[in-house]
């Protein structure tokens, strides 16, 4: 976990004991990510770097600066060699992280980033936005593949299916849209919030949705009916 504090806590789920801490950010930690061998965790902050640590040690690793403005999303590719990170200085960066160093940046949205979702194949990965949309990126050739239009408010957390077939989305618009990621398309809207979604998940086996909103409630949904279970 991070926060304002500029601090990360690892803690265990079994007992729910602190386990350590990990100190060197300047700024509010603002996301991280795990990495598929468990072990490793990359940090994203306010003071615009990204950070990699070994949580079962505590010792940090390398700083990854780049970003003009807060760091406000990250994700990581499935094989853990590239990580994706999206800023209010609305840009995505994508970073090789056996060396440390910038890949490309990634241009096109008009306000900043809130989101990032990677596709299970790492070819492909999903942005959301204040500006209402969510764009599609093609990490091999670094270029936008598709923009997805239909939010009438601030997009604030993406997540794509297991299959890698289908994406759903959050907006303070009180809505949560299913897309098809190719071809990209809206396959259907979930309606039935009263205020601003602002988180988004999907359970393993991609039949349901569950999201929080800033009305202090969780609800869960059937993908394939797009109906509140």
């Amino acid at each position: 976990s991070g926060g304002e504090d500029r601090i990360l806590k690892v803690w265990d789920l079994v007992t729910g004991q602190e386990i350590r801490t990990l100190r060197g950010h300047r700024g509010s930690v603002t996301a991280i990510a795990v990495m598929p061998d468990g072990r490793r965790v990359v940090s994203a902050s306010a003071d615009g770097t990204l950070k990699e640590w070994d949580s079962a040690t505590g010792r940090e690793g390398s700083t990854l600066s780049g970003h003009g403005g807060t760091v406000t999303a990250l994700t990581v590719t499935p094989d853990g060699r590239q990580a994706v990170s999206g800023s209010d200085d609305r840009t995505l960066k994508v970073w090789n992280l056996e060396t440390g160093q910038e890949i490309r940046t990634l241009r096109g949205h008009a306000l900043w980033i809130t989101a990032l979702a990677v596709t299970p194949d790492g070819r492909q990965v999903l942005s959301a936005s204040i500006d209402e949309m969510v764009k599609i990126w093609d990490l091999a050739i670094a270029q936008e593949t598709h923009a997805l239009w239909g939010h009438e408010g601030a997009v604030t957390a993406v997540a794509v299916t297991l299959d890698g077939r289908q994406a759903v989305s959050a907006s303070t618009d009180g809505t949560l849209k299913v897309w098809r990621i190719a071809p990209a398309v809206e396959v259907t809207t979930l309606f039935g919030r009263a205020g601003s979604v602002m988180a988004v998940a999907l359970t393993p086996d991609g039949r349901q949705v569950v999201s929080g909103s800033d009305d202090r409630t969780l609800r869960v949904w059937n993908l394939a009916t797009g109906q509140k279970v």
